[in-house]
């Protein structure tokens, strides 16, 4: 016979987190001021949906195969912010089951559930890039191992293995994550794990899961390596150390709650079973803080924290639960509230150009290049796509019409290709470039006569190549990364030009010059 009262405590939790789960996404859309268009890498994935493959010089191609979802569904912006804020939200049903699989009660995933859903987390969830499903595949998998060490029934290792897969095929930093947990598991007395045939089996699931990518990585020459030292170089070493710990605290996730996780994992029996998830965060932030790795790396690992130090925090204040979660979550919604238009392209360009000191304060002017600029990067790149590409197509359209089929669409960087791409499909030949994937999708030997050129002026050697150039039109959004960025027609090309072209592209594949 059903419990009633358990049936309705199970119908009021769920009814609740179904509330929080459609709250989520709502904020993902509402804090999205509509002056901003895409950001430079959502172009790319976008592209990437008609161009399947085992690999991608960019990225790993899980996000492609959202990406064709998204172009099944319409393609439009709406469905480009689902999927990342789904991916938010799963996170927070995850953490939420962690709760549950921990024995926390209603007060621990409500703090939870505020934990996550104001919180940094809602800006990466904002945005079309392997973030968002790489902090879900983490969560899932510290829900799964602590599944299986309650339970020692094999199938959450399976399940495990899987995501494990999955997440590989989204991001490769998750062998980060495996690293950390394989090494955290060995130092605790979990470590008898290592002793079952079924852990062995599920690696091997997971190896065969992967395959497709490795084979591809192996054929190409393991172009993650060359990306990663790309990356190294360019991005990476202007990365200080010291403020990659600092940013975890001004992220926010490094509060009371996650303190509360760490003691209850170092004082309470009750969690000694759990010790593996604080080993893995140590290594793995060690890892991260050697390697110079970008400060939300690490989100990936806070969730599970968050359920750990809800839980153990439920416990202690039993009799006053409820006034410790008004007061933690009160605090939580305060802040976020305060720091939300600062995280979120939420406001306009002009409101944050005018009034630069906040963003200043929490370090968000801060570019890749370790310089400070008018508007956060991650804004800055969300700006003067649609101006670029109805610029462009106005610029081809000059072309005429019984020469376009041999006129080639060029431009100077993979943000620029995957907007004209983006805006223009159906309109106007797809856009070609030298970098990143783009130089492995050129036109197979196009006899070229003119070109639709969007960058910098090219050089003489180059414009010699034809009679005439004419500048066509200039993005002049003032606040966009691409300000100032040309349009050019380059017409009536020499013979040579074909061959030119497309011996420095075989050079630039062949030497990985695609960054």
């Amino acid at each position: 016979m059903i419990d009633k009262n358990k049936l309705k405590s199970f119908l009021l939790q769920y009814g609740i987190l179904i509330v929080i789960v459609l709250l989520k996404l709502g904020l993902q859309y509402a804090l999205v001021n509509p002056t901003y268009d895409l950001h430079r890498d959502e172009y790319l994935h976008l592209d990437q949906a008609f161009h399947p493959a085992a690999g991608y010089i960019s990225v790993p191609p899980f996000t492609s195969w959202v990406a064709g979802l998204i172009y099944l569904l319409g393609g439009g912006v709406f469905w480009i912010r689902f999927f990342p804020a789904l991916f938010g939200a799963l996170t927070l049903v995850f953490a939420w089951l962690t709760v549950e699989t921990l024995g926390g009660k209603l007060a621990a995933k409500l703090l939870v559930s505020v934990s996550l859903l104001f919180s940094v987390y809602v800006r990466l969830n904002v945005l079309f890039q392997p973030n968002s499903f790489d902090i879900l595949v983490w969560t899932m998998l510290f829900y799964l191992l602590i599944k299986y060490f309650q339970s020692r029934q094999d199938q959450w290792l399976y399940l495990a293995a899987v995501t494990a897969a999955l997440g590989l095929y989204n991001k490769y930093t998750v062998m980060f994550l495996l690293v950390g947990l394989l090494i955290g598991i060995l130092i605790t007395y979990q470590r008898t794990l290592f002793e079952q045939k079924s852990f062995y089996k599920a690696a091997a699931l997971c190896l065969l899961l992967f395959l497709p990518n490795i084979v591809w990585q192996i054929t190409n020459d393991f172009p993650v390596l060359h990306h990663m030292e790309v990356l190294k170089q360019r991005q990476l070493i202007n990365i200080n150390r010291a403020d990659f710990l600092i940013d975890q605290i001004k992220y926010g996730v490094v509060g009371f709650v996650t303190v509360s996780a760490f003691w209850a994992l170092l004082f309470s029996k009750v969690f000694r079973p759990y010790r593996f998830v604080g080993h893995t965060f140590l290594i793995v932030m060690l890892l991260f803080t050697l390697s110079r790795a970008k400060s939300y790396y690490t989100l990936g690992l806070f969730p599970v924290l968050f359920a750990l130090g809800g839980v153990y925090l439920e416990q202690v204040f039993k009799k006053w639960k409820i006034v410790l979660f008004l007061v933690l979550a009160g605090m939580h919604v305060g802040a976020f509230f305060f720091a939300v238009r600062y995280l979120m392209p939420y406001q306009d360009p002009a409101q944050i150009v005018a009034n630069p000191e906040p963003y200043e304060n929490l370090d968000l002017l801060r570019w890749e290049d370790g310089k400070n600029h008018p508007l956060p990067q991650d804004f800055s790149d969300m700006l003067g796509w649609r101006e670029m590409a109805g610029k462009a197509l106005k610029g081809y359209h000059m072309i005429p019409e019984n020469e376009r089929e041999r006129t080639m669409i060029f431009c100077d960087n993979y943000g620029q290709t995957g907007a004209l791409n983006y805006y223009n499909r159906y309109k106007m030949p797809p856009a070609n470039s030298f970098t990143a994937d783009y130089i492995f999708w050129l036109p197979e030997h196009m006899e070229i006569k003119h070109i639709l050129f969007v960058g910098e002026l090219p050089e003489q050697e180059v414009l010699d190549l034809f009679k005439e150039f004419k500048l066509v039109g200039t993005v002049e959004n003032e606040f966009a990364r691409e300000k100032g960025t040309n349009i050019y027609l380059l017409l009536g090309a020499k013979e040579s030009a074909t061959e030119i072209f497309y011996r420095e592209a075989n050079e630039r594949k062949n030497n990985l010059d695609i960054f």
